[in-house]
């Protein structure tokens, strides 16, 4: 596969990551709990990492080409995305700074990474950029087979994703670790953030 094609898509797809939306609200208000961004940033990988298999195997494009299909997709994931920012806004995280609070943080570590994995995973959006983008960086005619390539384009989205919202969630943490009031105000804004993309993608898609 051309290194040209691979940097190209590398350039869209940060392009993309760094536009805030239902990724960074979810990153945002992780980078305020436990003593590591690590589960929320894998969990949104692992959901990327699913979609990726479900382009490369030709059923995203199925999905994206049936609107009964679709649009109870976009309320699934519209609705996950209202509840998660529901209840960030409702009972939001403040910075955890005693040792006693960082274990009990820990333990919720496997449950916020199914979190990530919901908030990524269930996004159609990402579904229908993955199945309009991918294709456009790949060929037919190379050595490699269509869904290898697309595997490979979805590792480097998947990397781009890692790095920016570890650094995204770490740097929050260490901006409002001292400032809990303004980490309480921040975490009802991510909150609300998730809820309003939930909302617009469900009003977006039943009105179309």
């Amino acid at each position: 596969m051309p290194v040209g094609s691979i940097a190209a898509f590398f350039g869209v797809a940060l392009l993309l990551i760094v536009v805030p939306g239902a990724d960074w609200a979810f990153t945002l208000g992780a980078g305020l709990r436990g003593e590591s961004v690590a589960p929320a940033v894998a969990g949104l990988v692992l959901g990327y990492a699913g979609m990726t298999v479900v382009v490369a195997a030709g059923v995203g494009a199925l999905v994206a080409e049936n609107p009964a299909a679709l649009t109870a997709l976009t309320v699934l994931g519209g609705g996950y995305l209202v509840w998660q920012g529901a209840r960030a806004a409702a009972s939001p995280s403040g910075p955890v700074v005693t040792p006693v609070e960082s274990r009990a943080r820990a333990k919720t570590g496997w449950a916020t990474l199914a979190r990530g994995a919901g908030v990524s995973g269930l996004n159609p959006k990402g579904l229908l950029i993955f199945v309009a983008l991918l294709p456009q960086f790949t060929s037919p005619d190379r050595d490699w087979p269509m869904p290898v390539q697309m595997g490979v384009l979805g590792l480097v989205f998947m990397v781009t994703c890692a790095v920016f919202y570890f650094a995204l969630g770490s740097v929050t943490r260490t901006i409002l670790i001292s400032r809990p009031a303004t980490a309480r105000a921040v975490g009802r804004l991510s909150g609300a953030g998730m809820v309003i993309v939930g909302v617009l993608l469900v009003v977006e898609r039943i009105g179309g």
